[in-house]
């Protein structure tokens, strides 16, 4: 089966929507028909715990932490995972941003 889109899933704090918002309308990712600046966000609690080698961006070496963040999903072209990929990494502030992206069958 073929797919041109994937719809994107990234875990990232609440004050960096934005700005990631619109860096990837600046490249035309966020465009769906004669709409831009599409995306959708919920809050979402999770659990991690900063292992030895880590650089947390919240929490301790070793202490697990709880924490709400947002999921912010999109839907991109499946040519441009790797641009949307490099620009998320780019912006997020996590030492390992959580990114997902699946096929969207159309």
């Amino acid at each position: 089966m073929i797919f041109e889109f994937v719809k994107v899933e990234v875990l990232i704090p609440g004050e960096y929507i934005v700005r990631l918002r619109d860096e990837l309308n600046a490249i035309g990712t966020l465009t769906v028909g004669n709409y831009d600046q599409v995306i959708s966000y919920s809050e979402v609690k999770g659990y991690y715990r900063p292992l030895e080698d880590a650089n947390p961006y919240l929490g301790q070496i070793g202490n697990i932490s709880f924490g709400t963040e947002c999921k912010m999903e999109f839907r991109c072209l499946y040519s441009r995972m790797e641009e949307v990929k490099t620009i998320i990494k780019r912006i997020h502030p996590y030492e390992e941003p959580v990114i997902y992206f699946h096929p969207v069958f159309v």
